[in-house]
């Protein structure tokens, strides 16, 4: 039985126990009729008083939500960056450079680029002079255990005080192919294992020379966030 049933039992009861109450005094009297009175019909039971119920709330657009009117607009998305050149024809042009010749074995290959860019740099300084576009290394010869090569740094102006293997030069032009290494140094093997491949495919014939330009600066950036063009000049 529900709860609204019940209520309404009760109520039936409530009333038939009043009526029996108030029935014994007539009962009693002497010139009562002795027919037996009809029974009264039992009162209906009142009805349940319904529960009031609130008024709907006003309904309002998402737009007057103070959480919609301050969710921030997302951030565009960010673009995708092009895929990097590889094998791109590419034609060098010549440029006034100060030189430094060197060699190095491979286990230290880093390390000596690195001090040649060192002496340059500080030699510019000493003479005032700004680099006037990216360091540049030429291989010009290598073999199993080193190689030998030229750090460049091309500059508007001739310098004139030059240091020990220190000249001034024209850094190499003509066509070539231009591909793109992102990493260490260390790393560099497999870009010229990617390089020599695509040279098969193609059937291209190259120089036996290999020039790196670093786009990111070698003396300031981590060796793993290295950006290094190389150009590989045809025959």
């Amino acid at each position: 039985m529900n709860r609204i049933s019940t209520f309404r039992a009760a109520m039936v009861a409530l009333s038939l126990a009043a009526m029996a109450l108030a029935s014994p005094a007539s009962a009693q009297s002497p010139t009562a009729s002795p027919s037996p009175a009809p029974a009264a019909s039992p009162a209906p039971a009142p009805a349940a008083t319904p529960t009031p119920v609130p008024p709907p709330a006003e309904t309002k657009s998402p737009a007057d939500s103070p959480a919609a009117s301050q969710t921030p607009t997302p951030p565009p998305a960010a673009p995708v960056q092009a895929a990097d050149p590889f094998g791109e024809p590419f034609t060098l042009e010549p440029k006034k450079v100060v030189m430094l010749k060197g060699n190095a074995n491979w286990d230290s290959a880093f390390d000596a680029l690195i001090e040649a860019f060192k002496q340059l740099t500080a030699q510019l300084g000493k003479e005032s002079v700004k680099p006037a576009g990216n360091p540049m290394i030429v291989y010009t010869s290598t073999d199993d255990t080193g190689f030998t090569f030229i750090a460049e740094i091309p500059v508007d102006q001739d310098v004139k005080n030059l240091g020990k293997s220190m000249s001034m030069g024209t850094s190499p032009d003509g066509k070539a192919l231009k591909f793109v290494h992102r990493g260490s140094y260390d790393n560099m093997d497999n870009t010229y294992e990617a390089i020599t491949n695509h040279l098969d495919d193609k059937k291209l014939e190259a120089k036996d020379t290999f020039i790196e330009e670093y786009i990111t600066d070698p003396l300031k950036t981590a060796e793993d966030k290295l950006v290094i063009n190389v150009y590989v000049p045809l025959k």
